[in-house]
């Protein structure tokens, strides 16, 4: 795996790694994050400046993009400017992309970061079409989609938000000839106000799981519950998702480490700890929000943020150890801190320790107000699975 800093030509930190496939496929993820103050609509300029200029020197073409997600400090104002700009809008079909927009206060100076992921694939352009607003990325007999942006705001209840959330999901996953016990890989609820609707989010969706085969006993989806709002102020709850189209059982595995992390029904809530997806030369590792916990669903290290930090990178890598994985093989880490005061040191220990990786820095509350950090990521490995498709 190759991971890089790039230097451009506005005050924009650039990232990314790269995975190169035996079939001549390459994922690239990459983070932009400015490190100037200055005006939304600047910076936003700045990013794109930046992202193109990228681009070029990987010799990478627009139309490779599949994903970009947009961390903004003030979303409810700035999303008019993000509308204007081709990259960001959500409606744009020019180069068919998911835009996920959430507001979360990205690393002082900056009022904005993205996350852009990538796929070069040399046999050809990326078949992708945007179908409301989720992407259909097809390739060969699997087709992944993005769904980016459902709320519902016909109520003030978290608890019924959430519920219609979710059963609007399943209907377009009906629509598309899949399940929600057998096709959604990944979801990430932002909650406007984590720290009072909390229980009445995870009440809802284990309710509304259950209806729908996901329990205990089967199992659930690799997620992140986290706050953040949309630009609807009147949204408590908002989702994204990735589903895969004709995946089969066998191509995947849900990760655990019972020896440093507890499930996550034994505190009442219902995701996976990570799942591994398998390919014919890859695998792609999804790690949930993970943050200091022990095996019997305590918090660890209480008031600590270094410590807390520490351990949660000890449950990732216990994680990953499923698949044969490394912390080394993350290709993108999100980071969220509840203190802004903790970024400072947060952002100093992960990027000493993952030198060039892509890494997103965010202020966000978590489940649990003594979690000071959580973080989550993808990895990526190489893997010889004849069995199974190709990416």
């Amino acid at each position: 795996m190759e991971k890089r800093k790039i230097k451009v030509n506005v005050p924009v930190s650039v990232n990314y790694s790269c995975f190169k496939g035996i079939p001549g496929i390459e994922e690239y993820h990459f983070s932009f994050t400015p490190f100037k103050n200055e005006n939304f609509k600047i910076q936003l300029e700045w990013l794109y400046s930046a992202y193109k200029e990228t681009l070029k020197i990987l010799d990478l073409e627009e139309k490779t993009s599949v994903f970009r997600r947009f961390f903004c400090s003030d979303l409810y104002n700035q999303v008019e400017y993000l509308k204007k700009m081709s990259f960001s809008n959500l409606s744009d079909n020019s180069n068919p992309t998911s835009i996920s927009l959430v507001c979360q206060v990205p690393k002082s100076p900056s009022r904005i970061s993205m996350w852009a992921y990538h796929i070069k694939d040399i046999s050809g352009k990326l078949d992708k079409t945007l179908k409301g607003n989720t992407l259909l990325l097809k390739r060969g007999k699997l087709t992944h989609c993005w769904t980016t942006g459902m709320i519902y705001t016909e109520t003030d209840s978290a608890s019924e938000q959430t519920k219609n959330i979710i059963k609007n999901y399943i209907t377009f996953l009906k629509e598309n000839n899949m399940t929600l016990l057998n096709n959604v890989i990944r979801t990430w609820f932002f909650i406007q106000n984590i720290d009072t609707d909390y229980k009445e989010f995870v009440k809802a969706r284990r309710e509304i799981y259950a209806e729908n085969g996901l329990t205990e006993k089967t199992h659930y989806i690799a997620s992140t519950g986290v706050e953040g709002s949309y630009y609807d102020l009147k949204a408590k709850v908002l989702m994204d998702s990735y589903s895969i189209s004709g995946i089969e059982e066998e191509q995947i595995k849900f990760l655990s480490a019972p020896d440093y992390l507890s499930p996550t029904y034994i505190y009442g809530v219902t995701f996976e700890r990570g799942t591994a997806i398998y390919y014919s030369d890859r695998t792609h590792i999804i790690i949930s929000g993970t943050a200091s916990i022990n095996n019997k669903g305590e918090i660890l290290h209480q008031g600590d943020v270094y410590l807390q930090l520490e351990r949660t990178l000890e449950n990732i890598e216990a994680l990953l150890k499923n698949v044969g994985a490394k912390l080394e093989d993350m290709m993108i880490f999100i980071v969220y801190v509840r203190d802004p005061m903790d970024g400072f040191v947060v952002k100093r220990i992960m990027e000493r320790r993952f030198k060039n990786t892509p890494i997103i820095f965010a202020t966000a509350s978590v489940c649990r107000p003594g979690w000071l950090v959580e973080v989550e990521g993808i990895a990526v490995i190489k893997s010889l699975n004849s069995n199974f498709p190709s990416f």
